[in-house]
């Protein structure tokens, strides 16, 4: 038997990926998108949006500052679901593993509150939450210790009854000085042996 109460997902490279240089590779060239993110710091700008800021809105502040990359920056906005692609799939077998046997499962995510919905709308294993704290909504961003006590707060449960995957070690040193149960994700087979290993999954479930 498991005491865990919920299991709690990043979705960024743990449900799916998380690699927008991938799409600009593709679309505009290596040399070009290497330029665009370097003279924009496009990833920065990207934490606004992680924090609260709109999507669109932040694009289209940064045309004037950047008018040489403006349909760069447009496609940041324009072509989401091309940048927050593909989805991984045993991760998305072991959610809905989970999901189909009852198991209570949160999102805590950095993700912005426009876009998100955009993302589910693609992927409806996305909408299998329980509950769903995503950072731009709540305009509290993880690795800040505030996002965590939120969940606990929000949900009621104690944090060694939560365990956490997440891709950053700075999201998971942050949820295990709470005392949450945690796995640092880089490959879905160790978080699926983990699974087992709390007693939520058996091992063909897992699979």
């Amino acid at each position: 038997m498991t005491n865990i109460q919920a299991v709690v997902f990043d979705i960024g490279n743990v449900l799916i990926e998380w690699q927008p240089e991938n799409f600009y590779d593709r679309t505009v060239g290596e040399a070009r998108r290497r330029a665009f993110f370097t003279d924009t710091d496009i990833h920065t700008h990207h934490a606004q949006i992680d924090a609260g800021a709109s999507l669109p809105a932040m694009i289209e502040s940064l045309i004037p500052q950047y008018p040489d990359y403006a349909h760069e920056l447009r496609m940041w906005n324009d072509n989401w679901n091309d940048l927050a692609a593909p989805a991984i799939p045993h991760s998305v077998r072991l959610l809905n593993a989970l999901a189909d046997k009852g198991v209570t499962l949160f999102t805590l995510t950095n993700f912005g509150h426009d876009n998100f919905p955009l993302s589910q709308a693609v992927y409806p294993f996305l909408t299998r939450f329980d509950r769903e704290y995503v950072s731009g909504r709540l305009k509290m961003i993880k690795p800040d210790p505030v996002i965590y006590a939120h969940v606990e707060a929000d949900s009621g449960i104690a944090p060694d009854r939560l365990i956490f995957a997440d891709d950053r070690p700075e999201n998971i040193d942050a949820a295990a000085a709470r005392g949450w149960k945690t796995h640092l994700f880089d490959h879905p087979q160790g978080w699926a042996d983990r699974l087992v290993t709390e007693g939520l999954l058996t091992e063909e479930e897992a699979k």
